[in-house]
């Protein structure tokens, strides 16, 4: 009976910690399976991620060798992050991406068929978001990092260098080129809002 005992002793820690776990990933999973969705644009892609996420975060924090955090979120992001590079590198991933989504065509033929007063609006905001999608899918991987990190993520420069694992410099480099390009591919949007302000 005292070798049971023992058994149960070592395992109530070993419970609160995955308590404590399944709590902290709560806190952290719509934070993350946005952060994933920016950076793959596909919400299945992105639910993966943040479960591959979760599963790499739970066995490093398992391993004997683990160390304290002084900023978990920083780490999980960091994970989420190359989680989601690895997926956008991988071929197989990108030939799947590519195929149509039946889903897809039917939310967009139900889009398109709307009557709403405010048609027109939804349907023009469809398209910026649209546009912004494609154009941020258009960044390289790393531009495409930093510019989610500092836009939906709302992270430092020093934050995201260190997520990245990458000097200021470079960040600042790759921002600088991120908003560069996005201004370039959306510039004909800021044209029609200045001709409408002008119209007015």
């Amino acid at each position: 009976m005292g070798a049971m005992a023992d058994r149960l002793e070592a395992g109530i820690p070993a419970l609160a910690d995955t308590r404590e776990f399944g709590t902290w990933m709560a806190s952290e999973q719509k934070r993350i399976f946005l952060l994933c969705r920016r950076m793959l644009q596909d919400p299945e892609d992105a639910d993966s991620a943040t479960q591959d996420t979760f599963l790499k975060a739970w066995q490093a924090l398992n391993q004997p060798e683990s160390k304290s955090l002084d900023d978990p979120g920083k780490w999980l992001t960091r994970i989420a992050v190359n989680t989601c590079l690895d997926r956008l590198r991988s071929r197989r991933w990108q030939f799947w991406r590519k195929r149509p989504q039946p889903e897809d065509e039917s939310a967009i033929l139900q889009l398109a068929a709307a009557t709403d007063p405010n048609a027109e609006d939804q349907t023009f905001a469809g398209e910026i978001r649209q546009r912004l999608q494609d154009a941020v899918g258009k960044l390289s991987l790393r531009q495409r990092a930093v510019f989610n990190l500092r836009h939906y993520e709302d992270r430092s420069l020093a934050d995201i260098a260190e997520i990245l694992s990458l000097d200021v410099g470079t960040v600042k480099v790759h921002l600088f080129r991120a908003m560069a390009k996005l201004r370039e591919e959306l510039h004909d949007l800021y044209v029609r809002d200045t001709r409408d302000r002008e119209d007015k």
